[in-house]
Order: C-alpha cells, then structure tokens, then sequence
C-alpha cells in the first residue's frame, strides 16, 4: 500500500491488462471509469501496431469502456514519431504491418513504397506473406533501415498466448543478419512520450501491465512504479523465475480496482 499511495498518474497497457482479444478482463470498465471519475492522469500505452486510436475507441466502447483517442497511444504512432528524427521528408517506406501502422506513417508524410524503400517498418501484421517477408529481406540487405514497432513475441488471445511481432523480427533478423532498432516498449522514449502526452512528470507515474519482458522491464528502464497483472501473457511462475521483479503484483485489473478507491481519497483534485 505504501507504494500504491505514491501513485499519481497511470500509464496502462491494453492487451492482457484491459482486454484479451475481443473480451473485456473483469473490472476493466469500472477501473477505467473510477480513474476518470477522480480526474487521475491515465494513458492506455499500446505495443500494438495493428490500429489506429479511433479504432481501439470503438473497440473498447464494445466492451463498455469509454474513452477517447487522446488517451491512447500506440507503438505505430511513437514509429512515426521516432522516423521524423531520421529520416527526410516523405522517405520511402516499405512497411511490414496493418492500418495501425500504414495510417500513422502516412500522416507524418511518408510515401509507402514496395520497391527503393530507405527503410523497412515492422509491425504485427496478420497477412503476413513469405513474399513480404522476401521483399523486406532484399531491402534491409540492400541498406535500408531496419525498425520494429514493437518486441512482444508473443501476446495474449481468447484461444491463448499466440504469436507476435517479435516473432516476425525474429525471422527478419535471422535472414538478414541485422537486429532491428525498437521504438515501443520496452524502450524509455515511449515512455516518456507517455508522459509528455498527459503532461505529468515521472514522479508517482506507474505502469500497468502484463509483461515482464515490455511493461515492467521499460517501466522500470525509465524510473516508474511497475504493476505487474497475471491476467495476460505473463504467468506466476515466469514471475518466480524471472530476474525482472516488478513493485507490486495483482492477479488482474479487477483487485487493483477493489484497492483503488482508499488511494483515490488522498489524490488531491488539482
């Protein structure tokens, strides 16, 4: 408890945290709504490339949970953040990915390119074809750059832990011989793009998620209270084993929820 009366501000994963595939996990609303009805700063941190903000919008309204597209951020927007710092102006592009990721590339200006990309972009895409996996790989042994929006190996559905992202850099990596460089969690920029975007600094910033090796090993990385649920890809016994230890632990959102409201007594409303 000493720690969770620390908190003033909550950056929150969705996948395994919120939801599992297209079902809310128990308490996901009330928690969401409980922290907006006492005005505490939250941000729904996403690895996820594969929507846009208005998209995860309206698939959480189908689950009851209201928010708006200021309060998501994705690792397809923080990719095309971190692009404007290296590349020129409409770069030629070859992307590896779904709307999430095309959107927000093509809203900083880049040209999607098949042929003479100077850059190869990587996201979950659940098209994926040898024949984009071909295309990318002549690329990046020809020189183009070579980004991952995010790291997840695997993430968290209804049918189970099935593969991620990860899992397509991997086989990139393995063909080309080049690591790819990675924008989303675990990495600090994220972040602090997190915190930047709710105006708040790290002080009494926590991270909520389901992820030892993205959450709470980048939540650590860049100074915040880590929130470790079990209720998505990582389990009790990963968590016993695993050299990255978060500060608190709750079986899924719903016991955070149940503990929240003596916390929200001492927020002031400023």
């Amino acid at each position: 408890m000493d720690r969770l009366q620390s908190i003033k501000s909550l950056i929150i994963d969705l996948d395994g945290v919120l939801y599992r595939g297209d079902e809310a996990i128990e308490g996901a609303g009330e928690f969401i709504a409980l922290l907006q009805r006492e005005a505490v700063p939250f941000l729904l941190l996403t690895n996820n490339s594969t929507r846009t903000p208005g998209q995860y919008v309206a698939k959480l309204a189908q689950m009851g949970i209201a928010v708006e597209e200021g309060d998501i951020l994705t690792s397809a927007q923080a990719t095309a953040l971190y692009l404007g710092r290296i590349a020129a102006p409409r770069a030629r592009v070859y992307v590896i990915g779904e709307e999430g990721l095309w959107v927000a590339l093509q809203e900083k200006g880049y040209t999607l390119a098949d042929r003479g990309a100077d850059f190869v972009v990587v996201g979950m895409d659940r098209q994926l074809t040898y024949e984009k996996l071909k295309m990318a790989t002549l690329l990046i042994r020809g020189g183009a750059k070579f980004i991952g929006s995010n790291p997840d190996k695997t993430f968290p559905s209804e049918e189970g832990i099935i593969p991620g992202n990860g899992a397509i850099l991997a086989a990139l990596e393995a063909a080309t011989g080049v690591a790819p460089l990675v924008v989303g969690k675990p990495e600090p920029a994220i972040f602090d793009l997190a915190l930047a975007r709710m105006g708040v600094d790290k002080e009494g910033a926590a991270v909520i998620g389901d992820r030892l090796d993205t959450d709470v090993l980048g939540g650590q990385r860049a100074g915040l209270i880590t929130i470790l649920v079990l209720s998505g890809a990582a389990s009790r016994q990963e968590l016993e084993n695993s050299l990255v230890k978060p500060d608190l632990v709750f079986e899924g959102v719903r016991q955070l929820y149940e503990v929240w409201p003596r916390l929200c007594q001492r927020i002031p409303n400023e």
